[in-house]
């Protein structure tokens, strides 16, 4: 019925997360609202940490791509889960650390790290840095040698592979502003420079393919291109490679016609063609990364409006207006994203009407989607958007000075607010 296994209708004929009531959170913490189910969470970043034991023998680690949803909150549960962090700024480091994260445990990502936050990652102990280019490369070893450190770094490699995915969130092709590139010859040139570098030490390779994948080809054309290329360093430069991250981009449900494969699927797949590609290669098995964000959190999350003006354009179309919209989730006027929603307080009922669900803000594009299934919905009722647990929040902004919501998390009926409201004066504070 649902596009989540969290989602249910109770006794009230009203929508429920975790268990717990919408129409009552809506009601005791205000909306636009976040809410986040930390048992479906936990069991998620269960089933990548189980697999990943299972197919790489121990020799594999779970990093949750904190760009997804980070804060405080979700640090202390990844962290309580043995999982590690992928960060992508100093502001996903700061959390981290704040939250009291195990920094041997964080891979520190960016295209365009500022010296500021290469010197943070040392100071804070990062377990490595995925280096994005040469200058980056030369900046770090000049950094490190005058700190006195000598990070791990891996090297985000673009392995030239067609992620079937929208463009926006296509990483992994020769034309994309991450990595170096295999075809060119690029990457094999800096690993000789890092290979040379005195004060950082060449610990693994990287690749991110996209996201939002649901085939798992392009995942296992990936490490069998990375595998080789660490096959290509270990015959031409004797220098081994101990780790490999394939990334993360393992689609989710956010429409009924979705069909991903359960993520245990995806990895035992991959691990095979690791396992045999080492053998054929006569390489040593490396320590093996994964880095899943929305897989961990977009089905735990759905977002609470309420409804204001309903606006009925005959032989048109009918607008459903809410308390949101674009500043808490700029997906679908970025991405086109689409979502399911549902009339919170008539869960029960069919969704018979096509609407277009309009936001509050300023600009004709503010919407969350256009004819989308829906219950009758009219003033003053509680619409939730489904699968909005990843990309939502992190992407929130303050455009038409609107504050951002609040996000609480749910756990076998209760809550608990993880991030306050912002307030009115949050909106002017850093004004002078």
């Amino acid at each position: 019925m649902f596009v989540s296994e969290n989602l249910g209708v109770n006794e009230k004929g009203h929508l429920t997360v975790g268990g717990t009531d919408t129409v009552d959170l809506a009601a005791q913490y205000g909306t636009p609202l976040y809410v986040m189910d930390e048992e479906l969470i936990r069991k998620n970043l269960r089933s990548f940490h189980n697999s990943m034991n299972k197919y790489y023998n121990g020799m594999g680690e779970v990093h949750f791509a904190s760009k997804a949803f980070s804060c405080l909150e979700m640090c202390r549960i990844v962290a309580d889960e043995g999982d590690g962090l992928d960060a992508v700024s100093i502001g996903e480091l700061y959390t981290a650390v704040k939250a009291g994260f195990p920094m041997e445990k964080v891979g520190f990502h960016g295209n365009n790290k500022t010296d500021e936050e290469l010197r943070y990652a040392l100071e804070t102990g990062v377990g490595h840095i995925i280096v994005d280019n040469i200058p980056e490369l030369h900046r770090l070893e000049t950094i490190a040698k005058d700190m006195g450190k000598k990070p791990h770094i891996m090297f985000r490699i673009k392995p030239g592979i067609d992620a079937h995915t929208h463009k926006a969130v296509m990483t992994g092709q020769i034309d994309s502003k991450f990595g170096f590139a295999l075809e060119t010859g690029e990457a094999f040139e800096a690993v000789k420079e890092a290979v040379a570098c005195e004060n950082v030490e060449l610990y693994g390779v990287h690749c991110h393919i996209g996201s939002q994948i649901f085939d798992i080809e392009p995942f296992e054309a990936a490490a069998k291109t990375m595998l080789g290329f660490i096959a290509k360093i270990k015959n031409e430069l004797n220098y081994e490679i101990k780790g490999l991250n394939l990334g993360g981009g393992f689609g989710i449900k956010y429409l009924e016609k979705d069909d991903p494969q359960p993520f245990e699927v995806f990895l035992e797949r991959v691990s095979g063609v690791v396992r045999s590609e080492c053998e054929k290669l006569g390489i040593a098995q490396p320590r093996m990364y994964i880095e899943p964000g929305r897989s961990i959190v977009g089905s735990a999350g759905i977002t609470l409006y309420t409804v204001g003006a309903r606006k009925e354009i005959p032989n048109i179309r009918t607008y459903v207006s809410i308390d949101g919209g674009m500043p808490d989730n700029p997906r679908y006027i970025l991405y086109q994203s689409e979502y399911e929603a549902v009339v919170a307080n008539k869960a029960d009922q069919p969704r018979d009407e096509k609407v277009t669900i309009a936001g509050r803000c300023c600009e004709s594009g503010d919407l969350i989607g256009e004819n989308m299934p829906l219950q009758h919905a009219e003033s003053g009722d509680t619409l939730a958007v489904l699968a909005t647990g990843a990309y939502n929040f992190s992407m929130a902004m303050t455009y038409n000075r609107l504050q951002r919501p609040a996000v609480v998390f749910v756990n076998k009926g209760e809550s608990r607010i993880a991030v306050k409201r912002e307030s009115l004066d949050d909106i002017i504070r850093n004004d002078v």
